[in-house]
């Protein structure tokens, strides 16, 4: 539950790691039947959390899109029948949209508008220029493999299980990332494009030729690989803020709680720009950010309608 899209006075985070670790990622149908077992249970405990019943609510708010096609729709009936029954408006929200809302969240220190905004997910590796809620130009976005999925997939080929990008990051910390060279890709003038499907490949060879690493020099391969994932995502983000303009940087998404990578990008003030970092209990998904995004358009006087439906691809809006 969010007041004034500012504050989080509840929510509550189902997680489903646990499901789909013995496959190394996620399993569409097991996603979309936990959901139905468990998004009531987390809509009750989110209330209890912030002390509230459905009669304090002004409105209900649902991802809508991108994403897996059951789980979504798991999630608007449900919202649908909620709001149907306490008499409240309805608000299909963008995914990739609540992402970039999340760093509202932290009042005393959220950005002011326009930004530059990195998208960083197991999904999605995206640039856009904020200019306000509903408003983006699109800069760049991945042509294959995001950059979360580029590090899960490494941590499937390590044999550090799922969610690998996690493990990745606290291994690294212990490893030198000098060690080995791996490829940084699409780093010519101009390119805001990302690809780390070279840098999966290099991995991918590396332990056909001499096996799984172990202790510290499993640490070296992992600090490595993550640096070379980082490299890219800094030095994209540099360049596509001097290019725009835009003096603040706003990272988002799941790999936005690496500890490496906020490191990284707290090191952008050192290039004349103002990096904005959610919590990191916020950047991996959560419902709260929906409702940050929700409450920018429900004071425009925005609302979904009952046919509201789901969509498994939904570029952000653009404007001129």
């Amino acid at each position: 539950m969010v007041r004034d899209g500012r504050v989080v006075e509840g929510q509550h985070v189902a997680s489903q790691n646990a499901i789909h670790a013995p496959y190394g990622g996620v399993v569409p149908e097991l996603a979309s039947r936990d959901h139905l077992v468990q998004v009531l249970p987390a809509v009750e405990r989110a209330l209890a959390a912030a002390g509230r019943a459905l009669a304090d609510l002004d409105a209900v708010a649902v991802t809508c899109a991108p994403g897996l096609l059951g789980s979504l729709l798991v999630g608007i009936q449900a919202a649908k029948g909620i709001a149907w029954a306490a008499g409240l408006p309805l608000l299909g929200v963008n995914h990739l949209e609540g992402h970039l809302c999340a760093s509202f969240l932290e009042p005393a220190a959220a950005p002011e508008l326009p930004f530059l905004g990195l998208i960083v997910s197991g999904g999605h590796t995206s640039l856009y220029e904020v200019r306000a809620v509903g408003a983006y130009r699109h800069l760049g976005s991945t042509r294959d493999d995001a950059a979360g999925e580029a590090l899960d997939k490494a941590a499937k080929l390590l044999g550090l299980g799922y969610p690998g990008g996690a493990v990745i990051d606290r291994l690294a910390r212990g490893g030198d990332a000098r060690a080995h060279a791996f490829p940084r890709a699409l780093l010519g003038a101009g390119e805001a494009d990302f690809s780390f499907s070279g840098l999966k490949t290099s991995l991918a060879d590396q332990v056909r030729r001499r096996g799984v690493p172990e202790g510290q020099a499993l640490a070296d391969v992992c600090a490595s690989y993550l640096e070379a994932v980082v490299d890219v995502l800094w030095e994209k983000t540099r360049r596509a803020a001097r290019a725009a303009g835009l003096a603040r940087v706003v990272l988002a998404g799941g790999v936005a709680a690496s500890q490496r990578l906020r490191a990284r990008m707290q090191e952008l003030a050192g290039e004349g720009l103002v990096p904005f970092l959610p919590p990191p209990a916020l950047c991996t998904d959560n419902a709260a950010m929906i409702g940050a995004a929700a409450a920018v358009r429900f004071a425009r006087g925005e609302r979904s309608g009952w046919d509201l439906d789901a969509r498994a691809v939904a570029p952000l809006p653009e404007v001129a």
